[in-house]
């Protein structure tokens, strides 16, 4: 038995776990973040395939049966990769799932009109994943991506309460807008966008519903353990969290405090 692994490039994947752990408080986890290679979204499919292989791998050596790729980037780029190429080879009993398949599946259940628009990072949107994967699930709906690669900046740096980033909020979603005026659903296609939700909503204007991505993984991933409990049965259930990082230990434990609202303490690990 072991920890569910939860991998982030950064700091975005806390707020994955963050309602993980809401959901399902009594399993330990072990979160992963890659902190001295983030960001992942303008990193080219090789690289983000190479380092999220690395950390899977790390995650595994830890003892997790089951890791979570809480990172939009990593499971648009490295995710299938690593199911259909890797698991068969270090161990097909191990599971790695991600976070864009659980926040497809309730689309239907949100939009009215099936304008569905995203907004990611570049890695992200430049891979399609969400284009492709909504058009296998709702042939009927329409998607409009839009990058925006100054918001993982804007969170990482605690700048994402700052009045400068209303200006790059605005800027994005006024030009989803712009390409698409009858969006009714705009899903946030990184996990560290939930901190600038507060902004998002304003520069929205009640024009469209907002998907976050956290309680839906959560649900998801509480469906899955239910349904494979032989997978649950490998799960540890202390209701621990251990926290590794490969930048500096106390500065991740203070911004990763600021995610999680509660005092975290890290170790540092190579890849």
């Amino acid at each position: 038995m072991g920890p569910i692994g939860v991998f982030d490039s950064g700091y975005g994947g806390l707020t994955i776990l963050k309602e993980i752990r809401n959901t399902l408080p009594g399993y330990d986890y072990l979160y992963l973040g890659d902190n001295a290679r983030a960001p992942y979204g303008t990193r080219s499919f090789d690289v983000v395939y190479k380092f999220t292989l690395e950390a899977v791998k790390a995650l595994f050596a830890r003892g997790c049966e089951l890791v979570i790729l809480a990172c939009n980037t990593a499971s648009a780029k490295a995710l299938r990769s690593i199911q259909q190429k890797d698991l068969p080879g270090i161990d097909p009993d191990k599971r790695v799932l991600g976070v864009i398949v659980p926040t497809i599946e309730k689309l239907a259940e949100i939009t009215r009109n099936g304008n569905i628009g995203i907004l990611a990072t570049p890695g992200t949107v430049s891979s399609g994943t969400y284009d492709i994967e909504i058009a296998k699930f709702f042939p009927k709906f329409r998607t409009v991506s839009r990058a925006c690669p100054m918001w993982v900046p804007l969170v990482e740096n605690r700048e994402f309460d700052s009045p400068g980033a209303d200006y790059f909020v605005r800027k994005y979603v006024d030009e989803l807008f712009a390409e698409e005026p009858d969006t009714d659903t705009i899903v946030l296609g990184c996990t560290h966008y939930p901190l600038l939700l507060p902004k998002i909503e304003k520069a929205v204007a009640g024009r469209a519903g907002i998907v976050t991505q956290g309680k839906l993984v959560a649900e998801s991933l509480k469906d899955y353990l239910h349904r494979h409990p032989e997978m649950d049965a490998k799960c540890s259930k202390g209701g621990e969290v251990t926290y590794l990082t490969t930048e500096n230990p106390d500065r991740f434990a203070e911004s990763a405090s600021v995610f999680m609202e509660q005092p975290v303490s890290a170790q540092k690990i190579e890849l």
